[in-house]
């Protein structure tokens, strides 16, 4: 037998034994076709195919993630926004990703972003800014739905950016600065009247006790000479009239 001829032969059981040798990594799975019919999963690890008669699509099993672009929207209350999303998804089932659909990713940025703006045009400008987490989990459970007959498992669906039209973002900025002008007159209020409810109190001890308006005449006169002040004035209590022996008309009065 020609040598040539040997060397062609082992040359082409090489090149079949090498293309019936499949490598797959631990986060992937291969998916065998045998003459078109489906076989099953295979991996992770060394594992051999019938050359010609099998074939096999890997499948990615990590978590995988998308940008879903910019989308403009009409919310429930007439507002136009700017609205971008990111989506988490991974393959649980890689049979059914590779025969119940075609392009699984495609298919799944497709239904994500028709669902973003279903979900956003049905939600008021509030809701969108206020209940961010209320919407992502019912963006997540929506699109879970629609993809779970194609193996697909989406795990998270985040609202990145909302972005306003300027007239809008004024009109908020205005309502918001409104609403800390009226919290603060609210507060300060509150304090006064806090403070004169506290005054009134200590007015009324100081009357019903005797000798307070003299005890607080001298704590005043005090807290007055720790200054250095060339003049103080300084009221002078009736109680120190009655010290002396003074007695008030009223009192009087009403003694008779």
């Amino acid at each position: 037998m020609d040598f040539g001829l040997i060397v062609g032969i082992v040359f082409v059981v090489l090149i079949i034994l090498a293309s019936s040798i499949k490598v797959v990594k631990e986060y992937e799975r291969g998916v065998i076709f045998r003459l078109g019919r489906l076989v099953g999963a295979r991996g992770p690890g060394l594992f051999l195919i019938i050359p010609i008669f099998e074939t096999m699509v890997k499948i990615d099993l990590r978590v995988l993630v998308f940008d879903v672009p910019p989308q403009e929207v009409i919310t429930r209350d007439n507002v136009t926004t700017r609205v971008n999303a990111v989506v988490y998804y991974r393959v649980l089932d890689p049979e059914k990703a590779v025969t119940a659909v075609e392009r699984y990713d495609y298919a799944t940025s497709q239904i994500a972003l028709t669902t973003i703006r279903g979900v956003i045009g049905q939600a008021e400008l509030d809701e969108l800014l206020s209940e961010r987490d209320k919407l992502n989990k019912r963006l997540q459970v929506i699109i879970d739905e629609a993809t779970d007959p194609w193996g697909i498992k989406v795990s998270a669906v985040e609202i990145k950016d909302v972005e306003l039209p300027k007239e809008m973002q004024r009109a908020m900025a205005a309502q918001a600065e409104a609403e800390r002008n009226r919290r603060a007159r609210i507060i300060i209020a509150d304090a006064e009247f806090k403070a004169a409810t506290k005054i009134a109190e200590a007015a009324n001890v100081l009357q019903k006790e005797r000798g307070g308006m003299f005890i607080r005449t001298l704590q005043t006169i005090k807290e007055a000479t720790e200054e250095k002040a060339t003049t103080v004035v300084i009221p002078f209590p009736i109680e120190m009239l009655e010290a002396f022996g003074h007695r008030s008309e009223t009192k009087s009065k009403s003694k008779e």
